[in-house]
């Protein structure tokens, strides 16, 4: 019996394809739900609002919706969830401009930034430099341990000191 020999650089390619399409999986998983909140958002929108910025019982039909859903499929589809859903509908109203390179984590995490200027900043941020959302998070609880440039600091309306500048 011959004992067959593989190269070790075969075995690391193939772990290598194998690790790379388990992630590819993984992101296209993340951004699918990501699409369902925001189309789930749209349709919540379009009910209760019909297309006016306020509607006058809007807390009535994601309450009841979210009974409904949470009943079915979970407590992923509660009511603070499902406010959520038509709070990123709200922000991001264009579909194009959902970016597929960050999951629902991080979305819950800008959604929570009140300022646009901020959140667009971090959510560009985000995705220049491949934040994960334990990164993300621990940047939005301590900016200052991130943020040194003077300009970025002016930029977010944060006043300079010198523990942004210290390296």
């Amino acid at each position: 019996m011959a004992k067959e020999v593989i190269s070790t650089r075969l075995v690391q390619d193939a772990k290598q394809i194998i690790e790379t399409a388990r992630k590819n999986a993984v992101r296209s998983v993340d951004f699918c739900r990501v699409q369902m909140y925001w189309k789930l958002g749209k349709r919540i929108f379009e009910e209760e609002q019909h297309g006016k910025k306020r509607a006058d019982y809007g807390a009535y039909i994601v309450k009841s919706l979210a009974e409904k859903l949470e009943a079915e499929y979970g407590s992923g589809f509660g009511i603070r969830q499902i406010e959520r859903i038509r709070q990123f509908f709200l922000l991001y109203p264009i579909a194009s401009a959902v970016r597929t390179q960050l999951n629902w984590s991080q979305y819950k995490m800008l959604i929570a930034i009140s300022d646009p200027d901020k959140r667009e900043y971090y959510e560009l941020e985000a995705v220049n430099n491949s934040w994960n959302g334990r990164e993300l998070e621990r940047i939005l609880e301590a900016p200052q341990e991130v943020i040194k440039d003077p300009m970025v600091l002016e930029f977010l309306g944060l006043e300079s000191s010198p523990a942004f500048l210290c390296v």
